[in-house]
């Protein structure tokens, strides 16, 4: 498959939309990031729990909760995104790749056999991806996670260091872990450590970051075309999920309807 390289191109590109609407409701922090995927909707409401800690799972677009893709061959670019939310909001969808869990609050646990998600990196270039903590049942305590993790180029043994957000995270509270000095992507992840917190379970994602977009103001919205969406491209067995970082203590009724698109 092609790329798209002028208005030609688009214009003959086979198109489809994708939908990602959440109608559910969920109690946030200010300006604090928080999962979707199990609220109602459409597509329906997911599990937040992972189903698995000894060795993570390749979640793809027949995952509960991820909007399904006709066409699970093929590489896709992201060409539209018609968003608009009910609250203030920060938006960002992601391709998750990978998801191990849900793991107790004092986990210490070494992962092995752990499946690849080499067909979903572009290029086979792993930069950019991203580690990210789902908080799956409220903790007690500042909740901090360290992740030991193989970096973008191979290489074993970097750490994320113990890391948490400052207070109790509630149920789909999310928060990004920082690479180690000179590291920008993850291969694969190696150890899960869970600390300070005295109850509660948490998720560790591996996600690619796709568009992210404002809603200004509430019942607020806008179209991005090609030009801004940058054309990021995607795969048709990809696992989209959006997490929303809202201005007031309520998620809000955020709604996308993305257009992508595959070159003949």
């Amino acid at each position: 498959m092609g790329l798209i390289a002028s208005v030609n191109d688009y214009l003959a590109a086979t198109k489809q939309r994708i939908e990602l609407t959440r109608t559910g409701a969920r109690t946030t922090v200010s300006a604090g990031w928080f999962s979707t995927l199990d609220l109602a909707g459409y597509p329906g409401a997911g599990t937040l729990a992972g189903a698995n800690t000894a060795n993570g799972v390749v979640p793809d677009d027949s995952t509960p909760g991820c909007p399904p893709i006709n066409g699970s061959t093929g590489t896709w670019q992201l060409t539209k995104v018609n968003f608009s939310s009910s609250v203030a909001c920060r938006m960002i969808v992601f391709d998750l790749l990978f998801k191990a869990g849900a793991y107790a609050f004092n986990a210490n646990t070494a992962l092995s056999s752990q499946p690849s998600y080499s067909a979903r990196i572009p290029g086979g270039d792993y930069k950019g991806t991203e580690i990210w903590v789902e908080q799956v049942t409220a903790a007690t305590g500042n909740q901090a996670v360290n992740v030991t993790y193989t970096d973008q180029d191979g290489t074993p043994g970097a750490t994320t260091g113990a890391v948490g957000i400052g207070a109790a995270p509630t149920i789909g509270r999310c928060w990004q872990l920082p690479f180690a000095p000179g590291d920008s992507g993850v291969q694969k992840i190696e150890n899960v450590a869970g600390s300070v917190a005295s109850a509660g379970t948490f998720n560790v994602l591996v996600m690619r970051p796709l568009w992210s977009a404002r809603v200004r103001m509430a019942n607020d919205g806008d179209v991005h075309d090609l030009l801004r969406t940058g054309a990021v491209q995607l795969f048709g067995s990809s696992a989209l999920v959006c997490l929303i970082a809202p201005d007031s203590t309520a998620i809000g009724l955020p709604g996308i309807l993305a257009e992508i698109s595959n070159v003949p």
